[in-house]
């Protein structure tokens, strides 16, 4: 298994320091971290020649303002008890969450160059008994956020503190497991859970609305007893103010509209970007547009 990166888990936990006190600043702290984080899935997928750089594109913002601000995590203590709870639903999109790891000092950041390698922990779906910061396994879609509700219960049962957070791809929400998860989040009043959308309303092949009609996509989670934030899910700020605790005593649904291949101007929006392996000539110019 990985071990946490002690002079990168310092220099995330002054990060974390700087982003609290920062202000106004809070904004572009995170998004120098999103920058960073970006550029190595675009190398990591390089190297590999696989993997699904639309959705881990996508998803960074979500992941850096998590990890880069709200979550209660330590690099050095994954496991810790009273740790909040972070499960990547969309499984595939491993790239990007071990890219926000590695940059966050949980292993060190020379192991993404095995990403995809035979025997390499760091697999095409994420595996929490290779990766410290894995809370579960996942890639079979619908999976993650029945996990999530259930690390939901047990603290409301213990009495524990910890919240879960959970994203979701929004095709993913074509799973039926998704909103019975749903049905009991709300049941049992399980205000310490955040279900996040990554609305990038592309799936593998076709959009969202051609595949099954998701819209109007708000209403639905309200309808199953969620209190829905909609937001810019680019926005660092939008979504630090997003993340925050229930107000009202319902388990919350934060629809983080995002672009698919965010960053990289001849990826955003374009359905063969799923999982699509960028040329050479492709790469320079994605790492070029990401350094500016």
């Amino acid at each position: 298994m990985l071990t946490a990166d002690d002079a990168a888990a310092k220099e995330w936990a002054a990060f974390r320091r700087s982003v609290e006190g920062a202000g106004e600043r809070q904004a572009e702290l995170l998004q120098g971290l999103a920058t960073e984080v970006r550029r190595s899935i675009v190398t990591m997928i390089d190297r590999a020649q696989m993997g699904h750089i639309g959705g881990d594109l996508s998803v960074t913002d979500i992941l850096v303002t998590l990890f880069g601000a709200v979550l209660d995590v330590e690099p050095t203590r994954p496991t810790r008890p009273d740790r909040d709870r972070f499960i990547l639903s969309k499984g595939h999109c491993a790239g990007a969450l071990y890219a926000t790891l590695a940059h966050c000092g949980f292993f060190p950041q020379s192991k993404l160059a095995t990403f995809m390698a035979p025997l390499s922990e760091l697999n095409g779906h994420p595996n929490r008994t290779k990766v410290p910061g894995v809370e579960t396994n996942t890639g079979p879609l619908g999976h993650g956020f029945p996990v999530a509700v259930g690390c939901a219960l047990a603290a409301q049962l213990r009495g524990a503190s910890y919240r879960t957070f959970v994203v979701l791809g929004d095709g993913e929400l074509q799973e039926g497991s998704n909103w019975e998860a749903a049905m009991t989040a709300s049941h049992y009043d399980l205000d310490s859970l955040t279900a996040v959308v990554d609305r990038n309303r592309l799936q593998q092949g076709a959009r969202t609305e051609e595949t099954k009609r998701l819209e109007p996509l708000g209403d639905r989670w309200r309808s199953f007893g969620f209190e829905v934030r909609d937001v810019d899910g680019h926005d660092h700020m939008a979504l630090l103010d997003a993340f925050a605790p229930s107000s009202t005593g319902m388990p919350v649904a934060v629809i983080a509209n995002t672009i698919k291949g965010k960053g990289v101007s001849f990826m955003e929006d374009r359905t063969e970007w799923h999982h699509k392996v960028p040329d050479r000539a492709q790469v320079q110019a994605a790492l070029q547009e990401l350094a500016q």
